[in-house]
């Protein structure tokens, strides 16, 4: 068995990284713990293992007394003489065994152990590799399905991407490369568990901030992100650097650097806009193309009461209020969006009200109304300073013209009743 051991301790050491001594108390629990259930039950044992020869001692420890009531747990102070120079009452002798009998179960139970320790020991370097990567972006080749998860390789680890954590519509096969945001490491009662994400909003901050240099340098920083998995992600960048562009350097040459992250992650889109501290530029910023008006804050609720047009109103909200919900998401502050309510200020409108202001004074008839207008008076007020003279440059004839400048001198001298 000393040999078989020995092996065992040389074999965990150079291959797996587990130490001698940390095998040896393994193995040595494991025995104690088997014996204690078979041959050996009620009784304490001490066992001990060379880590030098794999040589594996036993004694079973026992009580010195006078008077023997639990063979088991005590010995004669005479017969204890035997394994100890000069016992006394109380004393802990320890007497040898032969380990062989501690039998196969013990031998059994011990391997069991070491299977077991190894695989928490490799959950143990999992947790220790990884530990400082949470948060990063890995890269990984899937593995198998397991009820709807995805089980991926990370070198010599296997990480999760549960079903949960993965874009709408995403599907990988076996053999796939996949590029994931480490999320985090998970303490199970099997150890601990990767737990990777290609959902998570922090999945695309990761990836762009690998993309763009400036973001890596600190000139440029994302100061807020929302983001719809699988329909849509709102940045809002900004920089700290007056003379850089910060959405140009985030989009890149001919929108090379964000097309790298559409690629990614699919069909998802990815808008990327300025960032403004004033939150109604940076709602008019969010919505674009659509345009807010009339624009209400409510800073008490943290709520922004806004217009917009009738073919914008589609564009603001987005699909299933996609847009909405990220431009709230990114603002922090509540939006209530409504059409606009639109008044028909054409040009024929502006003239028929005008003709009917002026068949509201006595003596005007239509005809005369829709011809005064069309020269431009629209009103009592424009008559000011008006003679019967410019009337008739205004194509008017003399008797008209006469007859409108005392029209309106009558209107004035008894206006309408208010």
């Amino acid at each position: 068995m000393s040999n078989e051991i020995l092996s065992v301790l040389e074999y965990m050491e150079k291959e797996k990284g587990i130490g001698r001594a940390d095998m040896i108390e393994t193995i040595v629990a494991a025995i104690k713990n088997a014996a204690a259930k078979g041959y050996n039950a009620g009784q304490e044992l001490k066992i001990t293992i060379d880590p030098r020869n794999g040589k594996l001692e036993a004694w079973l420890l026992l009580t010195a007394v006078d008077s023997v009531a639990d063979p088991a747990k005590e010995i004669h102070i005479k017969t204890a003489a035997l394994y100890a120079k000069d016992p006394k009452i109380g004393d802990v002798i320890e007497k040898p065994i032969n380990a062989s009998d501690l039998g196969r179960i013990a031998a059994q139970t011990a391997r069991q152990a070491i299977m077991q320790r190894v695989r928490q020991f490799e959950k143990e370097r999992i947790f220790d590799e990884f530990k400082d990567q949470v948060g990063d972006i890995v890269t990984g080749v899937v593995r198998r399905r397991e009820r709807g998860d995805i089980i991926v390789e990370l070198g010599k680890a296997e990480a999760l991407l549960p079903s949960r954590e993965r874009s709408p519509g995403e599907d990988f096969m076996a053999g796939d490369r996949i590029r994931c945001l480490l999320l985090e490491i998970e303490t199970t009662p099997r150890g601990p568990e990767i737990i990777l994400s290609r959902a998570h909003p922090n999945f695309v901050k990761r990836m762009l901030e690998l993309e763009v240099a400036e973001i890596s340098d600190g000139t440029v920083f994302i100061a807020a992100l929302a983001r719809e998995a699988g329909y849509r992600t709102k940045i809002a960048v900004d920089t700290r650097d007056p003379k850089v562009d910060p959405v140009g350097a985030c989009v890149g040459a001919r929108g090379a650097r964000v097309r790298n992250i559409v690629k990614e992650l699919g069909s998802e889109k990815v808008d990327i806009i300025r960032w403004y501290q004033d939150p109604v530029q940076m709602l008019q910023e969010a919505i674009k193309p659509a345009v807010a008006r009339n624009v209400h804050l409510v800073e008490s609720e943290r709520r922004i009461h806004f217009e917009v047009a009738e073919e914008d109103l589609s564009i603001a909200i987005g699909r299933k209020g996609q847009n909405a919900k990220l431009t709230s998401r990114i603002l922090g502050w509540r939006l209530d969006i409504k059409k606009e309510e639109r008044h028909d200020s054409s040009f024929e409108t502006k003239l028929e009200k005008a003709v009917s202001g002026l068949l509201n004074i006595p003596g005007i008839s239509p005809e005369l109304a829709e011809r005064l207008v069309q020269k431009g008076f629209v009103s009592l007020e424009t008559f000011d300073g008006v003679s019967a003279e410019d009337l008739v440059d205004e194509e008017f004839s003399p008797a008209e013209a006469a007859m409108i400048i005392d029209i309106v001198e009558t209107a004035r001298a008894n206006p309408p009743a208010a």
